[in-house]
């Protein structure tokens, strides 16, 4: 099994951004995401348990650079190059333009991404 990276379902257009979502691919969403500068997550992810991400994801950076900040008050900056596991119970903030490849569970990931989409409905 296998999907090039364009092909990808776009999930999220807006400018110096796309995200791209695969569910179930072999167990898991794949995902391929292109973000600007100055993403914050943190506001998406208010009104989740602990205003944050309780989806863990597997991933590797491609290029570009992300603050990762975990509920325990620990923090991180993944660059390219970076393969990564992020456990549940964190939020993140672009620091330089990022394009990187995530795994994660499809059920997590769907019940994040629904209230990420809500939540940028509403400040539109």
């Amino acid at each position: 099994m296998k999907i090039n990276k364009k092909d990808i379902p776009t999930t999220m257009q807006a400018p110096d951004t796309t995200m791209r979502a695969q569910a179930d691919f072999g167990g898991m969403t794949v995902c391929f995401n292109e973000l600007a500068k100055g993403t914050d997550f943190t506001p998406l992810l208010q009104g989740l348990d602990h205003d944050s991400c309780h989806c863990p994801h597997w991933g590797y950076i491609e290029e570009g650079a992300i603050l990762i900040k975990y509920d325990d008050g620990s923090e991180e900056v993944l660059r390219a190059g970076d393969v990564f596991y992020l456990p549940s119970g964190h939020t993140a903030i672009v620091q330089e333009a990022i394009k990187f490849i995530e795994f994660s569970p499809t059920k997590e990931y769907t019940e994040v991404i629904t209230h990420v989409g809500k939540k940028v409905a509403e400040m539109s």
